[in-house]
């Protein structure tokens, strides 16, 4: 199969890239970047969201799109809408439109994996949350989210395309070796902290706050699996998370597997964010045969931590 991936030089874009290379697919890298972190060997193409003469040309004879391009950092998401919407609303309209174009052109309807997010579901009434809750849209990036989503549901509800969206936990850990390098996620900046290549580890509230992770390659794995799934004029929805800890849990294993203090500075508790997150995947491990591959939330720090060391050691 000839696979588009949309942010592709991201850190869980490059990781569905290597993924779907492992298995065997032709890749094609959407990416935005001057110089891209992909594959040696893979196609890519460097457009915007908006470019649409450039996302017909990359999604011409594709058999799939895996689309993870998009504005992200939910505690920023209380910037004006308009960027958000701007980003992945209508960068999501241009794609699907590419898509059903080529569907036009070949008779071959779209098959589509998309990159959602679980702050849609904002604070549910009950825990693990299940795919059927009510969204509750809390910030401008939930609801920008939630908006992709609508649109791709309708798109679809037109037989034109097939599509998997996966609402995403908390990727972490580390792909192909490369520790995950964004510090407004609470694994690599607690890494960073002990290391001291980072100010003290801000926490916001009590610590008692609880979200599930999930490792960024078993993120990836969904996505090819997602892919061979799809049916025209059908849209899944799968949640995808692993591993259920505390803000607490976190600080606790990145002390324990570094072997290093690590510096803490106490915040007031964000008051729009949950008290817990955690998803039920009872659906993906069910239709998908979905499992993870790890067993812990210190496996996740441990990876992070180790591909930390290897980026610091000397060449």
């Amino acid at each position: 199969m000839k696979i588009l991936v949309t942010g592709a030089a991201g850190y869980v874009g490059r990781a569905v890239v290597d993924a779907l290379l492992t298995q065997g697919e032709q890749v094609v890298a959407l990416v935005h970047a001057r110089s891209p972190d992909v594959p040696d060997g893979v196609e890519t193409v460097r457009a915007d969201l908006t470019d649409d003469r450039a996302l017909m040309s990359a999604v011409r004879d594709t058999d799939g799109v895996c689309h993870l391009a998009g504005l992200a950092r939910a505690r920023l998401g209380n910037r004006p809408l308009a960027r958000y919407h701007a980003v992945n609303v209508a960068g999501t309209a241009h794609l699907l439109d590419a898509m059903t174009a080529e569907t036009r052109r070949t008779g071959r309807p779209g098959n589509l994996v998309f990159a959602s997010t679980s702050t849609v579901y904002g604070h549910p009434a009950r825990q693990p949350v299940d795919e059927t809750s009510a969204r509750h849209l809390i910030n401008a990036y939930a609801r920008s989210k939630a908006a992709a989503e609508d649109l791709i549901g309708r798109r679809t509800a037109t037989g034109a395309l097939g599509a998997t969206t996966l609402r995403i936990f908390n990727a972490a850990g580390a792909s192909a070796s490369r520790p995950d390098q964004d510090l407004t996620r609470i694994i690599p900046r607690a890494v960073a902290a002990a290391t001291r290549s980072a100010p003290p580890l801000e926490i916001n509230g009590d610590g008692t706050a609880v979200r599930d992770f999930v490792h960024v390659r078993d993120v990836a794995a969904a996505f090819a699996r997602a892919l061979h799934a799809n049916s025209p004029g059908r849209q899944a929805v799968y949640n995808l998370g692993a591993h259920p800890a505390s803000v607490r849990d976190v600080v606790e294993s990145v002390v324990r597997l570094t072997g290093r203090p690590l510096p803490l500075c106490h915040r007031p508790a964000v008051v729009q964010e949950a008290r817990e997150l955690i998803a039920d995947t009872t659906a993906i491990r069910t239709e998908l045969d979905w499992t993870p591959s790890t067993e812990g939330l210190d496996d996740l720090v441990r990876d992070q931590w180790r591909a930390v060391l290897r980026a610091e050691a000397p060449r």
